[in-house]
């Protein structure tokens, strides 16, 4: 699968499933011990919260660096496992998310590095969620599998990657595709897990034929290979003049600040709330970047995400919004963000 990022892949380690979301969450489910933690980021995909909420787990976080365009501060999250062997509790799993979801960073080939070594010198399993491994945009940027990482690297890292047919240029999230790569791990384990696995029924056959279409495009000189180069090409191109246009119109706003737009399909800003903004949330009850996207939902139609809901650092806001509308839409769609942000700054101003 996908030999360019992934490297030499056994297909006895492959498990497919109902896209990502429920491979991640079977897989947890059979990693998880007693007494044992998993790692998420701050932000973070809430999937994973759920999850290890529904399983009654350990959940641990650790925080992406927003002024370091969302690294991860590997010191920091070894301090983390430290304390948290402190308190009884075995840290057993780190998620990744890369590129990130809902921060939309890629991170660099040095920090995976670090991840790694860390997930090594405290025996941890590495979850790495890849899914938008194809929506990158800054020429700056590149896509580093954590499996190809791991394997130049040399050691031995017990690592699982995510990928599904719902992001990149396919975008077919209704097909329900997506699969788990095992890297890493002992003969004993895997076969455990392909015991477990072997209880739940085979993924769907559309899903299936999907994640084949996806790994496998159309090659040089078959019929359909112009033409899918062609669309592919004109989608990508698109979502990257999207993305650069609403990180642009962000950062033009009073108040507002947003990291690049280098992958995914969000951006997520940070806001400086008004203190009669966010009295007026306290006494709804709300937190204020949800009652910003409320007045924003209200005000113009535009739905985005709070950043409570990913979790964020305290004393900041933020917001999700992606820039999936289409692009002769776009345009629209920023003009009623901005209106909105100005009334609403100059109300509570």
């Amino acid at each position: 699968i996908n030999a360019e990022y992934m490297g030499p892949v056994n297909p006895e380690h492959i498990y497919m499933s109902d896209g990502s979301s429920v491979g991640i969450g079977r897989l947890l489910s059979i990693l998880i011990q007693e007494d044992s933690g998993v790692y998420i980021p701050i932000p973070q995909y809430p999937l994973y919260d759920a999850v290890l909420t529904s399983l009654g787990a350990k959940t641990l976080t650790y925080h992406l660096l927003e002024k370091k365009g969302w690294a991860i501060d590997v010191k920091e999250l070894q301090h983390n496992i430290d304390e948290a062997k402190q308190r009884g509790i075995q840290p057993g799993i780190i998620c990744v998310i890369s590129p990130g979801n809902p921060t939309g960073q890629v991170l660099s080939d040095e920090n995976i590095r670090r991840v790694l070594e860390l997930a090594h010198r405290n025996d941890m399993v590495v979850f790495a969620d890849e899914v938008y491994q194809k929506n990158i945009y800054d020429p700056a940027k590149e896509f580093h599998s954590f499996r190809k990482v791991a394997m130049d690297m040399g050691k031995d890292i017990q690592l699982v990657s995510f990928h599904s047919t719902s992001k990149g240029i396919f975008g077919e999230c209704g097909r329900r595709g997506g699969y788990a790569e095992l890297h890493g791990f002992d003969s004993e384990v895997i076969a455990e897990i392909h015991k477990l696995y072997s209880m739940y029924l085979c993924p769907n056959l559309d899903g299936q034929v999907t994640v084949a279409a996806m790994v496998s495009p159309p090659k040089p000189g078959s019929p359909s290979y112009e033409l899918y180069q062609r669309e592919a090409s004109d989608k990508f191109e698109s979502l990257k003049r999207r993305a650069k246009l609403l990180e642009e119109a962000f950062n033009s706003l009073d108040g507002v600040t947003c990291n690049a737009a280098e992958s995914s399909m969000y951006c997520f800003p940070n806001i400086t709330m008004p203190p009669k903004a966010i009295e007026a949330a306290k006494e709804m009850g709300r937190p204020a970047d949800a009652f910003y996207c409320l007045s924003l939902l209200r005000s113009t139609g535009i739905c985005v995400i709070p950043g409570s809901g990913f979790g964020q650092v305290e004393g900041t806001y933020h917001f999700r919004m992606t820039f999936l509308p289409p692009e002769n839409e776009m345009s629209y769609v920023v003009d009623s963000f901005r209106r909105h942000h100005n009334e609403f700054m100059a109300m509570y101003k």
